[in-house]
């Protein structure tokens, strides 16, 4: 096989390829032996016809087209490694010679990952939240576990919010009493919001002995109508909740003393700031970088993006036991919809690809082959995979310029990551120093520190890994599949 690479317009390039005709006649040859297991013919068992009966029944030019169809891409395949060619969308093949007989020519013209220039990426800032834990913030943390070891009390005055009510209560529909909304010395957390909103007005400010009648509509979207209430007040509790004091804290936690405690959350609260401030830095890097990027971005690479995100979520629910489709029909969406939600960060996901890759240029960022046969090393250990097995497989697959793009890129994030200036949201320089030591198994909620959402990128996957390190997925170096326009001019 020889093959030629030529540079056209709008990120395209392409390839000419050229095959022997002993290559493709091997390959015909191949196509008849599978034909005549396919196809029965009288007088001969599958497998068995000879080849000049096969001809007389179905063709020299069907099997032919058929061969092509099976050969050639695995010929694109070999260009596009020859030419270590980045592409991102299916190939528009032709073939130039041979479709009938002798050796065979033919044209692919793809289109390719287009090279970027951003310029700022070595004075980028980025704000990310105040570290120290506020004295609210530590309150809240010690409310929440005074909570855990409080106890109800009778309250001697109206319910409000968080009182546990004791009541009987009754519901009718249309004149006919409903068993599922009856009971007797039921227990209610008023502000919990069951049954139907307008119990807690009702239990709001009620006192014991009160009785309420009102009416709402019925809890079940199917059922149409009004449901009509009676409740009778019987009591009244509010939750007492012990004093942040030494014995608490021995009762609580495996302090002795509250002043031991108090700073035992406050140092978690930091902890857990700290891990949400160091992912912060990155993602809002990125999506600096992102902003950097002001060429337009092929809708090949961005669909290619949404794509990847989308099988991305799919195996995370997988992994949670939940299937897509169930999702999306709970929640009332089609795969289309998804698809356009994903869009916009797909399309960011895409400019911080092409950003960090401009970024390796610009720094002259390589890889070894040593780092390339470590980081196949690490992921093999990993994976509980033979290493050597793995190499095999980036290899045979042509991946392995998909990984040693995948590791510049970790390199220019890294590189780009000490020359960012940090802020928190006072517009202070942060300390790198303080972002150090964090503390990543703290068992603070990160939501009460107001985690934001990540930001997918394709940079890294969760554990700041290339994300693809799978030998047998290809989501950043997509070849493309000539198949379909292979087999259309095959059969021509």
């Amino acid at each position: 096989m020889k093959s030629e690479l030529t540079t056209l317009e709008a990120n395209k390039v392409k390839l000419s390829v050229e095959v022997d005709e002993d290559e493709i006649d091997s390959h015909v040859d191949q196509a008849f032996r599978r034909l005549a297991k396919e196809i029965r013919l009288p007088g001969f068992r599958p497998g068995k016809a000879p080849r000049k009966v096969l001809e007389a029944r179905i063709g020299s030019d069907y099997a032919r087209g058929e061969a092509l169809r099976e050969a050639l891409p695995e010929y694109y395949r070999q260009a596009i490694l020859e030419h270590d060619v980045d592409v991102i969308a299916p190939p528009d093949l032709d073939i130039t010679e041979g479709e009938s007989a002798g050796r065979v020519a033919f044209e692919a013209i793809v289109e390719i990952r287009p090279e970027v220039t951003v310029a700022g990426y070595n004075g980028l800032r980025v704000e990310i939240p105040v570290l120290a834990a506020t004295d609210d913030e530590v309150e809240e943390q010690l409310t929440a576990l005074r909570n855990q070891f409080g106890e109800r009390v009778p309250a001697e005055r109206p319910a409000i919010d968080g009182d546990y009510v004791t009541m009987d209560i009754s519901a009718t529909y249309e004149g006919e009493p409903l068993d599922s909304l009856t009971a007797d010395d039921y227990t209610y957390e008023v502000g919990a919001g069951f049954v139907v909103d307008e119990l807690d007005g009702e239990l709001r400010g009620a006192k014991i002995g009160d009785i309420k009648e009102f009416s709402a509509d019925h809890p079940s979207p199917d059922e149409e109508g009004r449901l009509t209430f009676r409740i009778l007040v019987k009591g009244i509790e509010e939750k007492a909740l012990p004093p942040v004091d030494d014995d608490f804290a021995q009762e609580a936690s495996e302090f002795d003393t509250a002043e031991e405690l108090v700073a035992d959350t406050r140092a978690r609260i930091e902890a857990a700031k700290r891990a949400q401030a160091n992912r912060l830095v990155r993602e809002r890097t990125a999506t600096a970088l992102a902003e950097l990027v002001i060429d337009e971005i092929p809708d090949a690479l961005v669909e290619d993006q949404v794509q990847h995100q989308l099988q991305d979520m799919a195996m995370r629910m997988a992994r949670q036991g939940i299937e897509l489709d169930k999702f999306l029909e709970a929640t009332g969406q089609s795969v289309d919809d998804l698809r356009e939600q994903l869009r916009e960060p797909a399309e960011e996901a895409s400019k911080v690809d092409l950003a960090l890759r401009a970024v390796a240029v610009a720094e002259a960022i390589e890889v070894s082959d040593d780092e390339l046969w470590a980081e196949i090393d690490e992921s093999a250990a990993a994976l509980g995979q033979d290493a050597e097995a793995l190499r095999r497989a980036f290899e045979e697959g042509g991946q392995l310029s998909v990984l040693r793009a995948d590791l510049r890129k970790r390199k220019a994030m890294e590189l780009v990551l000490e020359s960012v200036q940090i802020v928190d949201e006072n517009g202070k320089p942060v300390d790198r120093a303080d972002l150090e030591d964090t503390d990543t198994t703290t068992e603070l909620d990160e939501s009460e520190t107001d985690t934001e959402h990540d930001t997918e990128t394709d940079t890294e996957d969760e554990s700041g890994r290339p994300a693809a390190i799978d030998a047998d997925t290809d989501d950043s170096h997509d070849e493309g599949d000539p198949e379909d326009s292979s087999e259309e001019e095959g059969d021509d």
